[in-house]
């Protein structure tokens, strides 16, 4: 066999794969050339192509759910608007950054070219109200008050608006049913910042830029429940703004409805009544400072003594929570929030705190039984009491000799309470206290609730003070550096020498702390809510509840999402003798003491009232009026800033709130058929089959 080797068939396939490696270079090379052009010659335009091609979101807003009265009557709802709004990034596009179109659009609105830029600028820490603190990017409401014949104008000549909308939009109504506006109970809408949609993004509940959110109040409370999911359409759109496609939609979900504990009618009653009470007080001269009173703030709390359900809550002054709906105007967020104002944003029957006068005795009477002394016994009501050179004195120096408790609180005498305060600060040791003193009074003040917050379904409920010996020395910490460097000076008045004793020993509980304690007075500081739920205790027995506006969630198709069902907080640090005692005591108080002038007629036998007045004094103001009340059924608290005695500015007007909702003529007779709430309304409103919610009179 032969080795010589094949030649012509090596060399074809030499030839083959020769051809196969040019082939793939050839191919390697057009690909790269491709590339190249493609990335490197036309990569600009791809990019800006690609950079055009976009999803574009439309967002429609969820119907925000009602707030409702325990009968079903709105309170809160929504109505159709014509709304105009402006499109900030629309009007940056024009030359002169569309001042022009706002003036233009200012005086087809007739409204103040000024006031329409204002609306529409946005807010920062140098900007003041009103301006715009939601998204820059969505349109901004200059007016949710637009005619027909307005809007028509900016839709037909959208050329001479750019950047203007004008569309019809739910917008939120505060109704004010019998005229109740129950504005800080119900609080109001602003729109969202874009901080606060990126702090929300990973919540249960997050929010679109287009969103309006609660501020204060129920609004805000129930903000998650009653805002509902907005719907949004997502559309693929080219550079051209041509709609190429249709991705993934999300449906708008409309907000849950949230029914209260309030009655509308009572609080149409109860803001009525104090607001009249204020305008009498102020007709009536104080003999202290020799000029009428003022009586410029006061809040009345009417409450279900079984629950802690909330029936009505008025704070004077207050407001029209409508201003805000469609963006405040400068002259209306000036009324609300100006140093004359009086700021009727706050809601006194939560916030506003003061000394509690001699309502508070109740806490007293019951921490002295807890500290050993009989609540029958026979205690000093001397005209004055003396520690020292420091004499305390009875109201108008009147003395009762020895007489109860029950007795003391029924004539409100505040000697019998000094004495016994003086008495258990001596015994824990006076100024020099052992390591663990009893402070029996200051305990049973804890107990009652007082120093913390009672836990309402309302936002910045304040604490008030109970000024123990813990508050005593951090009070000192914080002061001392103060009261020290004033101590250097010279000078020897009453300032400077008060500032030297504070400034040595000012962390210690004097005898002067402890005796104006016991009376509601010094440092003491309470609110009406706290109140309220002291005195509802004492009429259903000892039982605590944290108080509550919101009754139930209901879906807008009618389903029950929710009861809100009332929450013990605690029991009162107090016997169920003692209890007895105490309710014996403020029955006293109507039937005999110092509120039975005001009472005179009144059907005791069919509808007992209990009581306890008060006069808180604080430096530089006259007196504050307090009345604390209770039926078997309700307690109303109604207190009023520099409006005089607590029965003589505030007895007629509690009266009244009492005669509305039992029916209870001048007389004293009773018509039932005229009694507003005889009895708490337990039941929530009737739902249809539609699940809508039926408003009745009686629930």
């Amino acid at each position: 066999m032969s080795n010589i080797p094949d030649t012509g068939r090596t060399s074809r396939i030499t030839i083959r794969l020769i051809v196969i490696q040019i082939l793939v270079v050839s191919l390697l090379l057009t690909l790269g050339g491709r590339l190249w052009y493609l990335q490197i010659r036309q990569g600009d335009e791809y990019q800006e192509a690609a950079a055009g091609n976009h999803v574009q979101q439309v967002v429609q807003p969820a119907v925000r759910g009602s707030i409702l009265d325990a009968r079903g009557v709105p309170l809160a709802d929504n109505e159709t608007r014509l709304v105009v709004s402006a499109d900030r990034t629309e009007l940056l596009r024009q030359r002169d950054g569309g001042e022009q179109v706002l003036a233009d659009l200012a005086e087809l609105l007739g409204m103040e070219e000024e006031e329409v830029r204002n609306k529409v600028r946005l807010c920062d820490s140098q900007t003041p109200q009103p301006c715009w603190n939601g998204s820059p990017y969505q349109p901004i409401p200059v007016t949710d008050e637009a005619t027909t014949e307005q809007a028509l104008q900016i839709r037909e000549r959208g050329e001479a608006f750019p950047g203007i909308i004008a569309e019809p939009a739910a917008v939120r109504r505060y109704t004010a049913p019998d005229g109740a506006s129950t504005s800080q109970v119900l609080g109001y809408l602003s729109p969202v910042t874009d901080e606060e949609v990126e702090d929300a993004k990973d919540s249960d509940s997050p929010l679109l830029r287009s969103d309006q959110i609660g501020r204060s109040g129920l609004e805000r409370t129930y903000d998650s429940y009653l805002r509902g999911s907005a719907g949004v359409t997502r559309y693929e759109v080219d550079k051209f703004g041509r709609v190429t496609g249709e991705a993934d939609n999300d449906e708008a979900v409309a907000g849950a409805n949230i029914v209260t504990s309030i009655d509308s009618r009572v609080q149409a009653v109860v803001e009525k009544e104090l607001l009249q009470a204020m305008k009498d007080a102020r007709q009536q001269r104080d003999e202290i400072t020799g000029r009428n009173y003022e009586a410029d703030s006061g809040a009345v709390v009417v409450m279900e003594n079984d629950t802690g359900r909330v029936v009505a809550m008025a704070s004077a002054p207050d407001y029209d929570p409508n201003v805000w709906v469609g963006g405040i105007s400068g002259g209306d967020y000036q009324e609300l929030t100006g140093e004359d104002s009086n700021y009727p944003l706050l809601n006194r029957a939560i916030q506003g705190q003061s000394p509690a006068g001699s309502t508070f005795k109740v806490v007293t009477s019951a921490g002295a039984v807890n500290a050993g002394y009989p609540f029958e016994g026979n205690y000093d009501c001397s005209s004055s009491y003396s520690i020292g050179s420091q004499t305390f004195r009875n109201f108008e120096s009147t003395g009762y000799g020895p007489i109860s408790l029950g007795r003391a609180l029924e004539v409100s005498c505040n000697t019998v309470f000094y004495r016994l305060a003086h008495q258990e600060w001596q015994k824990d040791g006076g100024s020099s206290p052992g390591d663990d003193p009893n402070d029996f009074l200051y305990e049973t003040a804890h107990g009652f609730g007082l120093g913390k917050p009672t836990g309402i379904d309302l936002p910045a409920e304040v604490t008030g003070r109970v000024p123990d010996r813990e508050w005593k020395r951090s009070y000192w910490e914080a002061n001392k550096d103060s009261w020290c460097e004033m101590a250097k000076s010279d000078e020897n008045d009453f300032a400077h020498r008060l500032a030297r004793e504070n400034c040595e020993e000012g962390w210690k509980l004097r005898a002067g702390d402890a005796v104006n304690f016991s009376i509601g007075q010094g440092d003491v500081l309470v609110t009406p809510i706290q109140m309220a739920s002291i005195y509802a205790a004492i009429a259903n027995g000892g039982t605590l509840y944290e108080p509550t506006v919101g009754k139930a969630v209901i879906g807008a198709d009618g389903t029950v999402i929710e009861e809100i069902e009332p929450t013990e907080s605690g029991k009162l640090p107090a016997s169920e003798q003692t209890i007895r005692q105490l309710r014996q005591a403020t029955e006293d108080v109507v039937t005999t003491g110092t509120a039975s002038w005001r009472f005179a007629g009144w059907p005791q036998d069919e509808v007992p009232l209990y009581a306890k007045t008060g006069t808180a004094t604080t430096d530089n103001k006259q007196s504050r009026s307090w009345l604390t009340t209770f039926s078997d059924d309700y307690t109303i608290v109604m207190t009023m800033d520099q409006a005089g005695t607590g029965s003589g500015a505030s007895g007629v007007a509690v009266r009244r709130m009492y005669e509305a909702i039992y029916g209870v003529s001048e007389d004293g007779s009773i018509d039932r058929e005229a009694a507003l709430l005889p009895q708490p309304m337990r039941d929530l409103p009737e739902i249809d089959e539609n699940g809508t919610i039926i408003a009745g009179e009686d629930g």
